[in-house]
């Protein structure tokens, strides 16, 4: 990976610059390939036939990346400082909505799928969460928040989040989160009367 960041190379190349056999090489590729480490970046000219070239991506780049996280979480700071409450909290609320734009369509089915698969997206972002449901309502309590570094000093940046999940779901998400000891994430969806007739039966 270190080598395929300074550039796209050929299996050759990796496999002479890391002394190691073109069959090891090919099978290590095969493996960031399927985990979206590594993609192929176009050829090269060989002696006998054009050689693929293989680089890192974007998804790669970011897992490399130590510098998102200071650096926007100073950005919600100087936002946080330099708007009024209502202005930060409709920011917030706009960034969940635009992270959504372009993703898959959200689930179709039951209200109570689309609360579990939204869940799941919560994970993916780097919660741990479940799903409960109490008083007629589906809770996703995380035992965590993907947002922890923003949420400590400014809980509005949780909006963002309130924002993905309801787009997600395609109905109302009220955070409830816990920030007593350390931020856990908590968020409550409306359950309809025709789901809760569902459930019954």
């Amino acid at each position: 990976m270190e080598l395929l960041r300074r550039g796209p190379m050929t299996v050759d190349q990796l496999a002479a610059a890391l002394q190691l056999t073109r069959t090891a090489v090919q099978a290590q590729l095969a493996t960031l390939q399927r985990d979206d480490l590594i993609e192929q970046k176009g050829t090269r000219r060989g002696a006998s036939k054009p050689a693929r070239t293989y680089g890192v991506t974007m998804q790669a780049e970011l897992l490399f990346s130590r510098a998102y996280i200071p650096i926007l979480t100073e950005l919600i700071h100087v936002l946080a400082q330099r708007m009024s409450a209502p202005e930060f909290d409709a920011i917030m609320h706009e960034v969940g909505r635009r992270a959504m734009a372009g993703r898959a369509p959200a689930p179709r089915g039951p209200l109570r799928e689309r609360v579990i698969t939204a869940s799941s997206l919560l994970n993916d972002l780097g919660g741990l969460s479940e799903v409960d449901e109490e008083d007629g309502l589906y809770i996703i309590r995380s035992h965590g928040c993907p947002l922890a570094a923003a949420t400590a000093e400014h809980p509005e940046a949780c909006n963002a989040l309130e924002s993905i999940l309801s787009e997600f779901v395609g109905s109302q998400v009220t955070k409830c989160c816990d920030r007593y000891n350390r931020e856990r994430c908590c968020f409550e969806i409306g359950r309809p009367a025709s789901d809760a007739i569902q459930v019954q039966h």
